[in-house]
């Protein structure tokens, strides 16, 4: 398949746009089936997953963005493990299954199994599908824990062939899931990859046989250049310059010492470089990004500042350069465990994000929950005796923005997975979620507030369990940005105060076993503010109070506005002085 157009190459712009369509929907498509065909509600309803086409020469054609995250991990994977694997060795119907994080991967849920399609003996390309499998063995439920070493996170998946002429090799399935807890959802998940894949190998064989494959041929090259052409005007756009932060994660699960993190991009002309050197050493603990994890923090910030439709393949992703130094935080070697690193990587493109605001004041909010937020837990049900596992990442406050609030409870940058429906999680597991709410006063004050975090409360009447937490933000919240102030830390209880039981609080990355009774209490950060609090409308304060979400207090306090309580209104008189005051104390400190 050409790379490039060949000069003076004609094409006609409405069947280009037909193809371009076309080829998306294959991805799409891909999406759809997976999903219906899924049996964790971690895939099914939260959309962990993405799904690709590839071209015979491993580049990224099209993709559903089911889960920006998965951007890099694709972009390296796929190409990696062809070559390690070997193109010869795969025959039309086969499939390989691989999850190594030091071959391309993030860490070992995220399980891809892709295969190449042919039409009429010509190799077209290759159909990938990606999704995060809630346990893949190791040393506790859902496989996510405070680990030292990557051979403790569960099985590690080199590519291997799991379908061979379209038959499942039950062999190597059965080796695979004698290292998993949940089996039957996990097998009933790797299926739903299987059909994605087989769906979408059947539509880009219809497209070759509807175009032919030199035309085919021609129209994917012809999306490379139109995305390339257009990513460079892009780039152009933002502000030249030399952008630098500084950050940390605040627990890497085992020492006192804060993950020290950097990012310096330098935007000139129509290029733009991200680099990373300063970053802490990799640690025996988990809170190592892979490459493919970095990689994809770049290539997501670069995108969001983009025109939403840009089409993401080979054009686009040729601009991403980056600099991870082997051997850091941001680029784990082995044997370095990598669980947690989606904690770092959504870190680090917060600190991307802040990087630019200076150049791009009125594109870049503030900083958001900026952790993955990971919760797990196993319990083995007393009726029928199945090992269930549980995942998902939970939402929290997003920063706000230079005309708006930041949204509450909800994902963040390349996060786009949806809140477990708390029936769905009951319907399924021998538990209950006691409690789901917006946290009061979470929020960043600002001019414009961050959205508010997010509690919930997974309750064990019955049986014991294992539960863990793999998230951050236990030492400081998400910064305020342009005088903005900073949200609400994250806290991690057991048994909290309205719990009969003894409270304690929990780090940011345990694994703790629970007895019946007891309760979890999981509650994310709400987003930083932006610009000052005491610029912020009266009435906007108001309605937050009059709706829960700050109380009046802080309302008095942090955003100097007064609320007669007796009638719900703001007193201007007593706000103006109020706000007066707020202002001669912040212009003399």
């Amino acid at each position: 398949m050409a790379s490039s157009l060949q000069s003076g190459e004609r094409i006609d712009p409405i069947q280009f746009e037909v193809v371009r369509s076309a080829l998306t929907q294959v991805a799409e498509e891909m999406a759809v089936a997976l999903r219906r065909s899924a049996y964790s509600t971690n895939v099914k309803t939260r959309q962990d997953f993405s799904c690709a086409f590839f071209d015979r020469n491993c580049k990224p054609i099209a993709q559903a963005f089911t889960q920006p995250v998965h951007l890099g991990s694709f972009v390296e994977l796929i190409p990696t493990s062809v070559k390690t694997y070997g193109a010869d060795n795969l025959e039309p119907g086969d499939m390989l299954v691989v999850n190594d994080p030091f071959g391309g991967g993030s860490h070992l849920n995220d399980v891809t199994v892709f295969g190449p399609v042919h039409h009429k003996g010509h190799l077209v390309g290759y159909v990938a599908s990606l999704a995060h499998h809630v346990d893949v063995g190791g040393g506790a439920p859902a496989s996510i824990g405070p680990f030292q070493e990557i051979f403790q996170e569960g099985v590690i998946i080199p590519p291997v062939k799991l379908v061979k002429g379209g038959v499942i090799s039950y062999d190597i399935f059965k080796l695979l899931l004698a290292q998993i807890r949940s089996k039957r959802v996990t097998s009933g998940d790797f299926r739903a990859q299987v059909a994605a894949n087989t769906v979408g190998a059947r539509r880009l064989v219809d497209l070759v046989d509807k175009y032919g494959l030199d035309d085919f041929d021609r129209y994917v090259a012809a999306v490379i250049d139109y995305t390339d052409r257009r990513t460079r005007a892009e780039i152009a756009d933002i502000p030249d310059g030399v952008y630098t932060e500084a950050g940390f994660l605040d627990f890497d699960g085992f020492t006192d010492k804060t993950v020290h993190l950097e990012t310096k991009i330098t935007i000139d002309g129509e290029t733009a470089f991200f680099d990373f050197d300063g970053c802490d050493p990799q640690r025996r603990a988990p809170v190592n990004s892979t490459k493919a994890m970095t990689f994809s923090a770049c290539a997501y910030a670069l995108r969001a500042l983009m025109a939403p439709d840009l089409p993401v393949n080979e054009g686009f992703y040729r601009h991403v350069r980056m600099n991870a130094p082997a051997g850091t935080v941001v680029h784990a070697l082995h044997p370095a465990p990598v669980v947690g690193g989606w904690e770092t990587q959504v870190r680090v493109n917060d600190l991307l994000f802040r990087a630019l605001a200076p150049g791009m004041p009125t594109k870049i909010a503030a900083a958001t929950k900026a952790m993955m937020a990971q919760a797990g837990f196993g319990i083995i049900d007393r009726d029928t005796g199945e090992y269930h596992c549980n995942y998902e990442a939970l939402a929290g406050g997003y920063g706000a923005r230079a005309t708006a609030d930041g949204p509450d409870a909800v994902q963040q940058h390349g996060q786009n997975t949806e809140n477990a429906p708390v029936e769905e999680i009951e319907s399924h597991f021998p538990m209950r979620v006691s409690r789901l709410s917006l946290i009061e006063n979470s929020e960043g004050p600002g001019k414009f507030r961050g959205g508010l975090g997010m509690r919930r409360d997974y309750h064990f009447p019955h049986d014991p369990a294992t539960f863990t937490v793999l998230s951050d933000r236990d030492i400081a919240g998400p910064q305020g940005i342009f005088g903005g102030m900073a949200g609400r830390k994250a806290f991690y209880i057991l048994n909290p105060n309205d719990s009969a039981a003894e409270t304690s609080e929990l780090t940011s990355k345990c694994v703790v076993d629970l007895k019946p009774g007891d309760t979890v209490s999981f509650q994310t950060p709400g987003g930083g503010g932006y610009g000052p609090p005491d610029e912020r409308d009266p009435q906007a304060v108001l309605r937050d109070v009059i709706s829960g979400k700050v109380d009046h207090e802080r309302a008095r306090d942090l955003y100097g506005v007064i609320i007669d309580l007796a009638t719900n209104t703001v007193d201007e008189v007593e706000t103006i002085a109020k706000r007066s005051h707020l202002r001669s104390s912040r212009n003399s400190s």
